[in-house]
């Protein structure tokens, strides 16, 4: 067998060159034009974090977090067992009711989503994967570790439904694919598509009698709002259909990252079967080593009852607010919507009635970064492990926007962006 060398020339040397991945890709190459978090001038319907500053309705921020001797220790891989605990009432509290509840057992901590769902990934046998397209731009890097034992199946989502998932489709798929697990964001980032319902309890009902793995991505589970624009009356969870938390193959991931606004903190968690959880939580010792105690020690503050509630009641009034904003704004500018978000903090519209150049994506996103504003093309969201798939993406001419910075923010942005289609080149007056 023949070995290549590495170029010691290359400043590379041993390594191999790693792309930047959708949303990080976009916060590059704006730095590249002066953009750093928190820079007055720009504004980010790119970004993927909420607002995480005071907000109208909420609790205050926890600043201040006291520590016990033993936090300066290593943790359990799977979290410590007081705020596994504190997740299960959480999640009991919320999903429950008198139905079987989950325990500490059940639920497993990690550094963040991504690493939650990084070793649920590592856990995985050798199955066919089955995600939605679009989705999550993550899922790409995930699966491209695993390519050796996973197969990706790409379910792609149709626009003449509103590129939302439906059951007959997930049915349909899991019987002509042969899957063993599937993974779907839900909300879906980037579309603001929810499953709930009926339509959720019969997937949650085809992973349990088909034994298929469901890995429900939940992370903007209580942004939830109504099809005619208002906030919705509280969370959307596979949970709430789980029959049994120890035996339905379904495994929730959630956190402090999105809901609860923090996610500096690096918190998020799996809830589901305890063997499934204990096998994930193994692959922890070669990933990353546990999560850090003392976000763990935070995080038992943000899930206290009262706080939770009140945080993630003023989430959906604030944040429905700035999506009927966007919304309006976007479609006045010649943007259209297959289906208009019920989750997430997202709009996913298309430019093909633009007038060239700006009814390409890429374009529209290099044209905006001129205007110090951040977007996030829509090709970025077709998941496509191991870049197996050559055609050209049919997400050319959709873009994904974020209401997640503040309401002024966003306004700007959006008056930048109106500005840039009417071809001013100064500042025009600002709307409201």
């Amino acid at each position: 067998m023949t070995h290549v060398l590495p170029d010691p020339q290359s400043d590379l040397a041993a390594l191999r060159q790693v792309p930047y991945m959708g949303v990080i890709y976009v916060v590059a190459e704006a730095v590249k034009l002066g953009f750093r978090n928190g820079h007055p001038d720009w504004c980010n319907l790119g970004q993927g974090q909420p607002e995480i500053g005071e907000m109208r309705g909420a609790p205050k921020r926890i600043m201040e977090v006291h520590l016990e001797a033993a936090d300066h220790a290593y943790g359990p891989l799977e979290g410590t067992p007081e705020l596994r605990e504190t997740i299960a009432v959480h999640m009991n509290r919320l999903y429950r009711g008198r139905k079987k509840p989950y325990t500490a057992r059940n639920i497993a901590v990690a550094q963040g989503g991504r690493l939650a769902l990084t070793r649920a990934m590592a856990a995985l046998g050798s199955v066919a994967v089955g995600h939605q397209l679009p989705d999550y731009t993550a899922y790409e890097d995930m699966f491209n570790t695993h390519l050796a034992r996973l197969a990706p199946v790409a379910i792609r989502t149709r626009e003449k439904d509103g590129f939302r998932l439906t059951a007959e489709q997930l049915e349909r798929e899991v019987e002509d694919r042969d899957l063993g697990a599937v993974v779907i964001s839900n909300p879906c980032n980037p579309t603001g598509n929810v499953i709930e319902g009926a339509e959720l309890a019969r997937m949650v009902a085809l992973a349990r009698d088909r034994r298929v793995t469901l890995l429900m991505d939940e992370f903007y589970s209580h942004f939830i709002y109504t099809a005619d624009g208002k906030p919705a009356d509280g969370p959307v969870s596979a949970a709430y259909h789980v029959e049994d938390p120890d035996r339905d193959p379904v495994l929730i991931f959630d956190g402090l990252t999105k809901s609860f606004r923090y996610p500096g903190w690096r918190i998020g968690w799996v809830a589901g079967p305890s063997a499934m959880v204990e096998s994930m939580a193994r692959t922890a010792s070669a990933i990353d080593g546990g999560p850090s105690r003392i976000a763990q020690r935070a995080a038992l503050q943000a899930l206290e009852p009262w706080r939770a509630d009140q945080e993630t009641r003023a989430l959906r009034d604030v944040f429905c607010e700035k999506r009927n904003l966007m919304v309006k704004r976007l479609k006045a500018m010649g943007m259209r919507f297959a289906a208009e978000p019920r989750g997430t903090f997202y709009c996913w519209a298309s430019l093909d009635r633009l007038p060239a150049p700006f009814n390409d994506a890429t374009t529209f996103f290099r044209k905006a970064l001129e205007k110090k504003v951040m977007t996030v093309p829509g090709e970025y969201f077709d998941v496509n492990p191991g870049k197996y798939r050559r055609n050209v993406s049919p997400y050319k001419n959709w873009m994904r926007f974020s209401f997640g910075p503040q309401l002024e923010n966003v306004k700007t942005g959006l008056d930048r962006l109106e500005e840039m289609l009417r071809g001013k080149v100064g500042k025009g007056k600002k709307r409201r």
